[in-house]
């Protein structure tokens, strides 16, 4: 088990954003994080690597009780935590591959050879090897969320945490962006937690899914995977039923 949350109570300036929540997840699981805006998906994400305090309950994430941890120890566990924020956060004035350096350089990959061998694994990995001398202002939504993702694995993590990652992309690209997600989980066996308002992902890649609403969260179900078949959004992001025939 890579989370477990025991009746946990989250709060911002003294007022309550969840309560009760109940919540594990385990290694190679794919979680969805679902409600209207406001809701709590984003405390909840950020309180899983230690940015938003835990007020009552039991909060363990990759066996460390992150309530009672200490700065030290919860950088170290951070570097086990992949974060797909929801801001994109890339550097402005440094190409993609400076970009992913800096993440290595500040978590003590000190070989630079190493280092050229990680960035173009992941680069390789989400198709973007030829951006990577490019800068972020030279590449559409859809790029700068896969370089942010390939940034998010780069010490390969156990966990992934993904805010919204599809929120400002169109159909294709969101699509691709959740493909690679769920790749991840399938190839690494990590976890993936992701917020959204995409009711069709679930569709596509299933998996558990949460919903925020009324101050706590409940776990709606899990999806079964299903057979393995080519599914295909139309213009206006609606399951084609005839990519359902096989």
């Amino acid at each position: 088990m890579l989370v477990n949350y025991t009746n946990v109570h989250l709060k911002h300036d003294d007022r309550t954003i969840l309560s009760n929540i109940n919540m594990q997840i385990h290694a190679g699981e794919m979680v969805y994080l679902t409600g209207l805006v406001g809701s709590g998906k984003s405390t909840l994400l950020s309180s899983l690597y230690g940015n938003t305090p835990i007020y009552n309950g039991k909060a363990i994430v990759l066996d460390k009780d992150i309530k009672r941890i200490n700065n030290n120890r919860l950088q170290y566990l951070r570097r086990r935590i992949g974060i797909v924020h929801q801001e994109l956060r890339l550097l402005p004035d440094r190409t993609i591959y400076d970009n992913l350096d800096f993440v290595l350089r500040a978590t003590d990959w000190d070989k630079k050879d190493l280092r050229k061998e990680r960035i173009n694994e992941v680069l390789e990995w989400v198709k973007l090897n030829d951006k990577k001398n490019c800068y972020p202002h030279e590449l559409s939504g859809g790029q700068k969320q896969c370089i942010c993702i390939a940034r998010a694995v780069l010490n390969h993590p156990e966990l992934i945490l993904a805010d919204e990652p599809t929120g400002q992309l169109d159909n294709e690209s969101g699509q691709h962006v959740m493909t690679l997600l769920n790749d991840l989980r399938e190839r690494t066996g990590c976890a993936v937690i992701t917020s959204t308002h995409n009711t069709h992902w679930p569709e596509i890649f299933p998996g558990t899914i949460y919903v925020c609403e009324n101050e706590t969260i409940t776990k709606k179900h899990s999806i079964i995977a299903p057979i393995d078949i080519d599914i295909q959004l139309d213009a206006n992001g609606e399951i084609n039923p005839e990519s359902l025939i096989s």
